[in-house]
């Protein structure tokens, strides 16, 4: 199965349907957000992405950051449909019974793998001005 047959079987499924359905909800709701992000970084532990998969949880991670950001309200210039598409990946990736069902060792973590990376390109736009904002912010501006 090719990486975009796998895509559109995730897009299509009721269970990336289902967490699509939750994330408005998520995403208008701060402490719902917060509970999200930590169920997202307890995963990401708990299943400790290493070598080539630490790119992965990477790119996890800046979704992570966008969605504090957007929920702390120190960035609101992430549009809303870009919100509510980060919300649902990430609902999605943490359900462990998806389309592909987590338990399965090594293919369990396929499609979430897939969808994460399918949202990051599609995203490119949206994440280059958050990780401009993100690095503007960290600088800190002397006289």
């Amino acid at each position: 199965m090719n990486n975009e047959s796998l895509i559109a079987k995730i897009l299509k499924s009721v269970f990336f349907k289902k967490a699509t359905g939750k994330a408005g909800r998520y995403a208008s709701n701060t402490s719902r957000l917060v509970e999200l992000v930590g169920q997202v970084v307890s995963k990401l532990k708990h299943v400790g992405f290493k070598g080539n998969l630490a790119e992965f949880q990477g790119s996890v991670g800046i979704l992570v950051r966008m969605v504090k950001a957007y929920s702390s309200g120190a960035y609101r210039t992430l549009p809303w449909k870009s919100l509510v598409s980060i919300v649902a990946v990430l609902i999605y990736f943490v359900s462990p019974i998806d389309l592909i069902p987590d338990f399965l060792p090594v293919i369990g973590i396929a499609d979430d793998f897939a969808l994460v990376l399918w949202l990051i390109k599609t995203l490119g736009d949206d994440i280059a001005k958050f990780s401009e904002w993100e690095k503007n912010e960290k600088t800190i501006n002397i006289g």
